[in-house]
Formats: C-alpha cells, sequence, structure tokens
C-alpha cells in the first residue's frame, strides 16, 4: 500500500496536519494505535487559550518552590522516584522560565497563540462543529486580595503588549455570573477572546469525519514499526492491513514522540507532565455557567456535556507508571466546598500526559538528518489551542509554501548538537 504522507498520532495536532494536507491534494493516511482523540487531547480543559501567550514556568519565587517541595498540593506533585530522570530536564526549564527568558519566549510564542482561534474557526466551520463551542471567554476567581491584584496588574500588561482583552469582576458580578459557588471570593479576571469546547474528543471526532471527506484516512498502525525505505526514499509503518508506503512521514505523536524519534537518532529533552480529571453532576438545582479556575487552589471545573469536568495541575512521573490521582482527590475535596458537586460520572479517573520541553515551544519542522520526516509535538498545555496553527504551518512548509507565520524559533535544530 503507497499514499503520500503518514501521519502518525491521531490527537488535535495530527488530524489538524492531516486535514491541511489533504485540503493541498495529498493522500494521507493518519496512523494511531487506539482512536481519534484517545490520549492526551482527550482529557483537557477544552479550552482554546487566545489568552495564553506566556507557557507555563517553573516557578521562582521561593514561596511557591518550598510549597511544592511539601508534595502535597493540588496544582503540582510529584514522584520521588522520577526525580533524578528528569533534573536534566528541570535545570533547563527552571533557566528558561527565568524572567528575562520568559519574556523572550512569549514573544517567540505569540504568533502561534494569535492565531489559534482563527484557525480553529476554519477547521469549526469546515467539520460543522459549532454547537461544540462557547465563545464567551473564561474565569480566573480569587479568595485573596493579594492574588487578585497580582493578577489584575499582569491582566493589564497582557492587554497592553499582546492586544488580549479581559474583564475584572467585583464580587458581586460574579455572585451574578455564578450564584452558586459557595466561596468568599474578592473579585475575578474574565478573559474574553478564548473559546471553551463543550467536549473536547467530539470536536476532533468532527475534525476527523472532515478529514475522511477530503479523501483522508484512519488506520490502525504501531509507530514504532516505522522506518526508513532508503532504496525508495521514503518510509514504511506495518498496519494490520500489510506495509504502508509514504515519501513523508509527520511525527504528532506527543508524549510518545520519543518511540519514533529515538529510534531514529534525535534525542530531544521531551519530558511530560501528567493530568487528571473526572466527570461530576451537579446537586438538584445547581448550574455552573463558566469555565472556572480556582486560581489560588489551582484546580479547574469546566460545564462540559459529559458532567462538570474538574482538572488538575501538573503531575511530574514517568510517562508509563500507574495512575496516582492524588491530585484529583485534593482537588474533588475543595471542589466540593468550592461547588456544590454531586456524583462522579466516571469509573475511574482520567489520565493523560502533556509532551514538553524545556523552553516552553513546540518542535515544529524538518529532521535535519532525514528527507521527509516532520515533526510537530511538544506543545504542553496548549496541544488544543495550537494543533489548527501547527498542523497548517507544518503543511504548508512541506509543500513549500509561505508559511502563515515564521516557524523558525519552533525548529528541531535547536535541541540538536
Amino acid at each position: 500500500m503507497k499514499t503520500d504522507v503518514i501521519v502518525l498520532g491521531a490527537g488535535v495536532v495530527g488530524i489538524s496536519t492531516a486535514i491541511h494536507l489533504a485540503r493541498r491534494g495529498k493522500q494521507v493516511v493518519l496512523i494511531d494505535r487506539r482512536g481519534a482523540a484517545e490520549e492526551t487531547s482527550y482529557g483537557n480543559a477544552g479550552l482554546i487559550q487566545r489568552e495564553g501567550v506566556y507557557p507555563y514556568g517553573f516557578p521562582h519565587d521561593f514561596g511557591a518552590l518550598f510549597r511544592y517541595a511539601l508534595n502535597n498540593t493540588i496544582d503540582a506533585h510529584y514522584h520521588p522516584s522520577a526525580i533524578p530522570g528528569i533534573i536534566p530536564f528541570l535545570a533547563r526549564y527552571w533557566w528558561h522560565s527565568g524572567f528575562r527568558q520568559h519574556q523572550s519566549i512569549a514573544h517567540l510564542y505569540a504568533p502561534l497563540i494569535e492565531h489559534s482561534i482563527s484557525e480553529h474557526a476554519d477547521l469549526i466551520a469546515a467539520s460543522g462543529a459549532e454547537d461544540l463551542i462557547r465563545k464567551d471567554g473564561w474565569m480566573k476567581v480569587f479568595r485573596t486580595e493579594k492574588a487578585r491584584d497580582a493578577a489584575y496588574a499582569e491582566a493589564e500588561k497582557l492587554s497592553a503588549n499582546f492586544g488580549v482583552n479581559h474583564q475584572k469582576l467585583t464580587p458581586a458580578e460574579l455572585a451574578a455570573a455564578e450564584p452558586d459557588i459557595r466561596a468568599e471570593l474578592t473579585g475575578g479576571l474574565r478573559w474574553t477572546d478564548p473559546w471553551s469546547i463543550l467536549d473536547p474528543q467530539s470536536l476532533l471526532k468532527r475534525y476527523l469525519a472532515y478529514f475522511q471527506s477530503l479523501g483522508g484516512e484512519l488506520k490502525s498502525g504501531d509507530a514504532a514499526t516505522i522506518e526508513h525505505v532508503l532504496e525508495g526514499e521514503g518510509w514504511r509503518i506495518a498496519t494490520p492491513e500489510g506495509p504502508l508506503e509514504a515519501k513523508d512521514v509527520v511525527v504528532a505523536l506527543g508524549p510518545w514522540a520519543d518511540t519514533v524519534t529515538r529510534k531514529l537518532g534525535y534525542h530531544f529533552p521531551l519530558a511530560v507532565k501528567r493530568g487528571y480529571h473526572m466527570h461530576y453532576g451537579a446537586e438538584e438545582g445547581a448550574k455552573l455557567n463558566n469555565w472556572v479556575l480556582d486560581a489560588e487552589r489551582g484546580y479547574f471545573l469546566a460545564p462540559m456535556l459529559r458532567g462538570i469536568r474538574l482538572t488538575t495541575g501538573a503531575e511530574f512521573a514517568r510517562r508509563d507508571t500507574r495512575k496516582t490521582p492524588v491530585q484529583l482527590r485534593r482537588a474533588e475535596k475543595v471542589a466540593r466546598e468550592f461547588f456544590p458537586l454531586a456524583e462522579r460520572r466516571d469509573e475511574e479517573p482520567w489520565m493523560g500526559a502533556r509532551p514538553c520541553t524545556p523552553d516552553m515551544m513546540p518542535i515544529i519542522g524538518k529532521a535535519p538528518r532525514h528527507a521527509g520526516l516532520w515533526f510537530a509535538f511538544g506543545h504542553a498545555h496548549h496541544g488544543m489551542t495550537l494543533g489548527p496553527i501547527t498542523g497548517r504551518v507544518l503543511a504548508e512548509k512541506m509543500l513549500g509554501e509561505r508559511t502563515a507565520i515564521n516557524i523558525g524559533p519552533y525548529r528541531p535544530e535547536r535541541f540538536i548538537a
């Protein structure tokens, strides 16, 4: 079997890339060991974060570092056994998170974020998925004046420097927007530009159906079987129907990218932040109207189709070790005091892994040492946000077109000696 392009990974980045290649007349086969959006793209807060110009950095203030070191918070948790193996990554992550470095990274990262809404809007319209989208932003809420005022100051800077919009909310305005929240709050901040998704997996299944309407295919396969066909200047992968060959292959495997890259001699400093979610009902008569971050406790509540989704912060652990949803248990206890959550609706907590680079920017572009090999992974917390723009610029690069933005800052070579 032959095709023009094999895309490895049917998450948001892989599906978006496949769509943009198919739109340009390429015959594309999307390969995944499971189905569409069954891994990292399945579990997230369901936000297209137009305001997310600053990628999530490593804290530098002593108070936060001490709090995380105690390993008893909701927003961060770690496996002690995993730390020795990721110390080199954490050291580089900490350095890149310094004030000057983080400021510089934000300006390099901003062009991707600036196209997040418009590129999703394109695919939403093409796939008929408007019913899965809300366009009224999301809210941070604050328990103390100190946290509120610091967030307001940061929001003003972000708005001035990057053109994102926000509203400051008084306690009375918060109470009107969310009458069933029980906590004593000093105020809130609504980011008005972002869009929210009522069910991320359903959205990506619509995107997949659109891809298939363009002639694309989704097949089962194991990315680890990919091999370079030297005589044909192409690539071959095993599928249940037999070997599949293509001139080009795109690695969009998120936290599993190393199953291909290491085999081919590329050793990227890719780590994972694991995260958990659970869906809940609401007590009779109660309703959550907005996507809400309890900023000082470090968990998120999102009113989705499957129920109110509670998401946790980052867990530093080995990618494939067993679930340890201690953050979810901590968050649930606090969240039940914050809002009248009812029964759990999932049999067990969901866990996913976010693929992270130490400079907090994705890896997008051509592999330096192989013809026809392309990379699109490492989006950390913003995979859902950045999938469509990543797919567009990579497809443009592959076909020799002028890219919508300069993708030089995300080139793979920055991590290759």
